[in-house]
């Protein structure tokens, strides 16, 4: 029962013997170190510790020699060439006045940051929708009105000259009706389907490789994630509201990159996910100015003067609409949009 406990927490536990060699791992700790338990399991804290941050090792062998538990924050953990924070606390478990075993317990601080930001950003982005759409029906009722009056008043007019008034009124009506359409948002629920993702990304590579001759859109697949359940139409047109502005930021020449990977324990939007799709559109243009970062998925909010700032806000819609989630980091010469979409269950 214990052991079936340890493998459904979410926090990586590891247990070293008297000598330092690992001896038992969770399947938390598999996915914090990237690896698996038949691979870790002998391995010394030396072993597993060598390029992360000192303060692990040491705080391991302090517990060892003074046998008392040890607590530590914000410790950096190196695995397959990323870095993570956490925090680390070392138990030193004694058996008949014999130290035998040493239980730690580490939380990546990440996760938790993360998480608290995504809840900050889809409240922000909800409550913006909200807005938004009150003030885009206040505007489309008005605007019906003034467009049928300009038409009444065409078919009472027979100068041309006159006529072209009324001909620039209902223009400029239906450019704002479009407008106005627009900010609200999709106007219909997905049509899931089980579908590869990859033919998704395919069809977008190619959309925008034909409209930048000059651009290279290089790609990056994992061919091991399964199919996933979504509306083929709505996720071409979300990640191709991305695409696109990477091939902007790159001024239609140089490269940019979409690649997948499978994650595994994802949380999004207060759910988990056993597993999850997660699709990185990068490009190698100046990046978003950081004052932009944090309100890009607003709608109106753009960093082009020719830009309507809708793009951007309805990929987050549609890509919301299916459970999913997009992030944006970016510095100058490294801008990634990273749109996370569960596996529904039953497609695992």
């Amino acid at each position: 029962m214990y052991k079936r406990i340890l493998e459904h927490l979410n926090e990586a536990i590891l247990l070293f013997d008297h000598e330092l060699k690992l001896t038992y791992i969770n399947t938390a700790g598999e996915i914090l170190l990237a690896d698996s338990a038949r691979h870790l399991i002998g391995l010394t804290a030396q072993d597993l510790f060598r390029s992360s941050d000192p303060a692990l090792l040491l705080n391991l062998q302090q517990c060892l020699t003074m046998e008392e538990p040890l607590f530590d924050r914000e410790l950096t953990l190196d695995r397959m060439a990323q870095t993570v924070t956490i925090n680390f606390s070392a138990t030193p478990l004694i058996k008949e006045q014999q130290l035998e075993e040493v239980l730690v317990e580490l939380q990546q601080v990440d996760t938790h940051l993360r998480i608290s930001k995504e809840e900050q950003q889809l409240h922000q982005q909800n409550t913006a929708r909200l807005l938004v759409r009150g003030l885009a029906h206040e505007i489309k009722n008005p605007l019906g009105g003034l467009r049928g009056a300009a038409q009444l008043l065409d078919l009472e007019l027979h100068e041309p000259e006159l006529k072209e008034y009324t001909h620039i009124i209902i223009a400029e009506s239906d450019r704002l009706q479009g407008l106005m359409d627009k900010m609200l948002g999709p106007n219909k629920l997905p049509d899931k389907k089980a579908l590869n993702i990859h033919e998704v990304l395919e069809r977008v590579r190619q959309l925008v490789q034909a409209e930048s001759a000059g651009l290279k859109v290089k790609h990056d697949y994992d061919p091991s994630i399964p199919e996933i359940q979504a509306d083929r139409d709505q996720l071409i047109q979300a990640i191709l509201n991305i695409a696109r502005n990477a091939a902007q930021a790159m001024e239609g020449k140089g490269e940019i990159m979409i690649k997948t990977r499978i994650h595994r324990q994802m949380t999004i939007g207060r759910k988990r996910y056993k597993l999850a799709v997660k699709i990185d559109i990068i490009d190698y243009g100046p990046g978003i100015d950081a004052d932009l970062l944090n309100q890009i998925f607003y709608p109106m909010i753009t960093g082009r003067a020719e830009g309507t700032g809708l793009g951007l806000s309805i990929a987050q819609s549609l890509i919301n609409q299916h459970n999913g989630l997009i992030e944006c980091s970016s510095e100058p010469g490294h801008t990634v949009f990273s749109i996370f979409l569960p596996v529904e269950p039953g497609h695992e």
